[in-house]
């Protein structure tokens, strides 16, 4: 089915989206901008460097002034056209701090934004002042990047790629960290937000649900991967072969980041060990 690129959906009263044009196995049909308020306006994620969907969004504000461009972290499909908004309307980038690695695993789409200059950072609970008393508030959410936030507004939480309504989410070391990950997830679930807007995928109408079965996945996996380096599994491929059958094979990399960040984070908590040749093995001192 065709997705509604650069048509403006209205979610709800306040709360509307537009869809850039970069579908792939990694984005689903694309990133999603979110445009929130009425006479003025928020933009969370304005997405990829794409000339396109920033006229979108200046053609969906429809003249209203646009006071922030809110990002939730800085992989290429969310950040880039930041800079081409603001110098369209002249709003000010806040949210997640900049980041730049040399490489960040298997996506050349979600290399990290090394131009990405924020006017305002911001830190966990600080909050943008919206009209009508209302605020758009940063949620601290590390693990798929260390700078991820998510954003919480009108009793709905700007999700970002922490948690996705399509798919699990990629954490890829070197910067994307299990633990922080599942922390973050945690701390989720101990919310009460009524609805979830990810930037991939449709809306999640039970949070709360989808994120205590994000973390038994989560853990079933870690008992998956611990299982497979006892029975021998010791290299990552061997591990995804185990662990993922029949995975489609553009996707391959991405699973053995996930299962290096499960490793490491194991090997943090004494359960398992380095072996030579790039090879894992259950801890000796178990």
């Amino acid at each position: 089915m065709d997705a509604p690129y650069a048509i403006l959906e209205e979610l709800e009263p306040g709360i509307a989206r537009l869809l850039a044009r970069n579908p792939s196995p990694y984005t689903y049909f694309g990133t999603q901008t979110y445009l929130i308020g009425t006479d003025v306006l928020v933009v969370i994620d304005p997405g990829p460097d794409m000339p396109e969907h920033v006229d979108a969004i200046v053609a969906a504000a429809a003249g209203r002034p646009i006071v922030a461009i809110a990002c939730t972290h800085t992989h290429r499909d969310h950040s880039p056209a930041s800079r081409a908004l603001k110098a369209r309307t002249g709003a000010p980038i806040v949210g997640c701090a900049p980041l730049t690695l040399e490489a960040v695993g298997p996506r050349a789409d979600a290399a990290f934004d090394g131009d990405y200059r924020p006017d305002r950072i911001l830190a966990d609970g600080e909050r943008i002042e919206l009209a009508g008393g209302e605020a758009l508030e940063a949620v601290a959410t590390p693990g798929h990047t260390s700078n991820h936030l998510c954003f919480a507004c009108r009793g709905a939480l700007f999700t970002g790629d922490h948690v996705m309504g399509w798919s699990t989410t990629v954490v890829v070391p070197p910067d994307g960290d299990m633990g922080d990950y599942m922390l973050s997830l945690d701390k989720l679930r101990q919310r009460d937000d009524r609805i979830y807007y990810p930037a991939h995928g449709p809306a999640i109408q039970k949070p709360n649900q989808l994120v205590r079965g994000m973390i038994g996945h989560r853990m079933q996996r870690e008992r998956q991967i611990l299982r497979l380096v006892g029975e021998g599994a010791g290299t990552i491929d061997a591990i995804v072969a185990g662990a993922y059958p029949g995975l489609d094979p553009r996707l391959i990399p991405a699973a053995g980041g996930s299962v290096l960040a499960h490793l490491m984070d194991l090997k943090r908590r004494g359960l398992v060990e380095e072996a030579e040749g790039e090879t894992w093995m259950i801890s000796r001192s178990e």
